[in-house]
């Protein structure tokens, strides 16, 4: 993956947040992914096939989450379910945007949507695979990127 593809992930949350919210995210400084678990309460994993191969995950806790719905949708609880298909949302929409840019043959799979913490979320890819911090509103997320 390039810094300008790098680049163009993170173009595409923080204009995300900015256009549902607006707010704009911040971003930290990527890194590549080590042996440590990145995920936090909620995470959308989109798998990605073509002439690219990987996948992409959006990891957020229920704070982000619940704010980001109320700004959207005005909802001021959030069960399980909503927390759930908002982060299955933000995760499709990064995906569909990406794929803008790397052409109609960058497919995107249905999100997976995974409640808890697992140890990890494991890509079949060879490394690097890259973190993107994010903070929005005093609450961290992180978007996983790791493609071919």
């Amino acid at each position: 993956m390039t810094e300008a593809e790098l680049k163009f992930f993170i173009d595409v949350v923080t204009d995300y947040f900015q256009q549902v919210s607006g707010v704009g995210a911040s971003m930290g400084i990527p890194y590549v992914k080590k042996e440590e678990a990145v995920v936090l309460s909620y995470t959308g994993l989109i798998g990605i096939s073509g002439p690219r191969k990987g996948g992409i995950y959006f990891t957020a806790g229920p704070a982000l989450l619940s704010t980001l719905m109320g700004e959207i949708l005005g909802v001021e609880e959030a069960d399980e379910d909503s927390l759930l298909d908002m982060v299955g949302e933000i995760s499709n929409t990064v995906a569909g945007n990406v794929r803008k840019s790397f052409g109609t043959e960058f497919l995107i799979s249905v999100p997976m949507l995974i409640k808890g913490k697992p140890d990890d979320i494991l890509f079949r890819l060879k490394p690097p695979v890259f973190v993107i911090p994010i903070n929005w509103r005093h609450e961290r997320a992180f978007l996983v990127v790791g493609l071919e």
